[in-house]
């Protein structure tokens, strides 16, 4: 991987990090047309931008994270279905799961779906709860949502969202807090590949992932403050299409 490879992947992780369309699949399938050869460096890679994607909530909502326990607290909650499947399912997630991009354009397409249908049925009205006010029940059921984005292309960020949603939270509680949940979720998966990596890289590879983490910090930040405002006056109909119309270019462009 080069530098210059680097820095458009990075771009590419923030700016996709928190928007429901898949900052996994986007990463896989930009390396695809790339031509990043998949190794063991790049799938660390692309763990450990995420995790500084995922520092841009923690600077933009430090005030929030560091004067409340309870955010803490419902979010480690909320994580532990995540935190079971990823332990169990580490091996098959990083050498089947990642292998295979035709599994990213299904999850695109079915997420996209899914994310239409949410939208049908929040029309109705079904509920507007704040995200402090959840019980351990609902916030266990947001996680197993989540878990779902072990997939590649199924995204983090959806997959919590549609899981706030379903519990009732409005589109920006249920955002915002699916921001809060990525803190242990990415916390959790950079530690424990990097501990399985052995922190065994060149210095050259070590640039590559500090410039990398740039890169990804300052796009997501600018992402973080765009999308909290858009979901005010919009739903994620946007977003739904945008992975259905995704998954059918992918699907005919896709090198075999």
């Amino acid at each position: 991987m080069t530098i210059f490879q680097a820095i458009i992947l990075s771009i590419v992780e923030g700016l996709t990090e928190f928007l429901p369309v898949s900052s996994t699949g986007h990463l896989l399938l930009t390396q695809q047309y790339l031509s990043v050869a998949s190794s063991e460096f790049s799938k660390t890679f692309d763990i450990v931008i995420q995790f500084a994607a995922i520092l841009a909530v923690v600077w933009l909502y430090r005030k929030n994270l560091f004067s409340s326990i309870r955010i803490w607290r419902q979010s480690l909650i909320a994580f532990l279905p995540t935190g079971i499947v990823g332990f169990l399912l580490y091996k098959f997630i990083r050498n089947v799961l990642l292998e295979k991009p035709i599994i990213t354009v299904y999850a695109l397409f079915l997420g996209g779906l899914a994310l239409l249908a949410v939208d049908r049925i929040k029309k109705l009205r079904l509920g507007q709860k704040e995200s402090l006010s959840l019980s351990v029940g609902r916030l266990f059921s947001i996680g197993l949502f989540q878990s779902i984005s072990v997939i590649p292309g199924v995204s983090r960020s959806a997959a919590s969202i549609i899981g706030g949603l379903v519990s009732g939270l409005s589109r920006s509680q249920a955002v915002e807090f699916s921001f809060f949940l990525a803190i242990p979720t990415m916390l959790a998966a950079t530690g424990y590949d990097l501990l399985k990596s052995g922190l065994y890289f060149s210095p050259q590879e070590y640039l590559i992932l500090l410039t990398g983490c740039l890169f990804s910090f300052l796009s997501a930040t600018v992402a973080v403050k765009t999308f909290i405002r858009f979901v005010k006056d919009h739903d994620f109909t946007y977003f739904a299409i945008y992975r259905i119309i995704l998954a059918f270019i992918v699907w005919i462009t896709l090198k075999p």
